[in-house]
């Protein structure tokens, strides 16, 4: 059973919220009394996922939004702000995964797409989450790395590329942020059974069994795991925890 959190009056943004770990994410947000803003670039996931949480009773915000510009993004936390009055809490989860490549053959446009969106759209989150963070002297931000920010597997050098940048990008932001009330830490998820998962193993990119054999809990990992970390991180349990990396991979870095 997982802890129950009391997020009542506070403010939660999940980015890539219509699916996955961040719908997870921005479910168990809303169960715990938060309003939630959620953001994503499918409009049609988005749309499920915000009528889902509004049909349960919980206050809810979608904002359609493209994490790569930097306009969208600023737009989304200041809609959050306008229709909240503040912002407590930011899971920046927005990711896609690329297909495997020899390292010598990838195009240079694929690099930059995943780094666009993994990397530099973690920025921008964090970035603008940050300027009313400031301003409010609190808040908790957890950003999305992934295993392939601990190790690297053959094929996947630009994504975990991306997944290293990003903490990189939370150690530094934390150090400058704790002593200003807000703490920053870093999620690395394992393989999850998430539709982006099912997708690549659909395409012959990832081979299921192991896939599960890699892990050694001898499993997937669900969306819901990765949620309840989440809010932990986000929650005064973890008052003192700032500027953490922390494997949610079933033991997949442990070995």
């Amino acid at each position: 059973m997982n802890p129950t959190y009391d997020f009542a009056g506070q403010v939660a943004l999940v980015t890539g919220a219509g699916s996955g770990m961040g719908r997870a994410a921005a479910t168990a947000f809303a169960q715990a009394g938060a309003a939630v803003t959620l953001a994503d670039v499918d409009d049609q996931a988005l749309d499920d996922a915000a009528r889902e949480l509004r049909a349960q009773g919980h206050q809810v915000l979608a904002v359609t939004c493209d994490v790569t510009d930097e306009d969208q993004v600023a737009a989304m936390v200041g809609q959050t702000v306008a229709a909240f009055g503040r912002l407590d809490m930011a899971f920046n989860n927005a990711g896609i995964q690329i297909p495997p490549s020899d390292a010598a053959d990838e195009e240079a446009s694929v690099f930059d797409t995943v780094n666009a969106i993994n990397l530099r759209g973690v920025w921008a989150c964090m970035k603008h989450e940050l300027r009313q963070m400031r301003t409010q002297g609190s808040g908790a931000i957890v950003n999305c790395s992934s295993l392939g920010g601990l190790v690297g597997i053959p094929g996947r050098a630009s994504y975990h590329a991306s997944k290293h940048g990003v903490i990189g990008l939370s150690g530094s932001a934390a150090l400058e942020y704790a002593p200003r009330g807000v703490r920053i830490n870093t999620i690395c998820p394992g393989t999850i059974d998430t539709p982006m998962v099912a997708s690549m193993i659909a395409k012959g990119e990832l081979d299921r069994l192991q896939a599960e054999a890699g892990q050694p809990i001898g499993r997937l990992g669900r969306a819901e795991e990765i949620a309840a970390a989440v809010l932990w991180l986000c929650s005064p349990g973890a008052s003192f925890v700032v500027g953490a990396v922390l494997p949610v991979d079933g033991g997949y870095v442990a070995q």
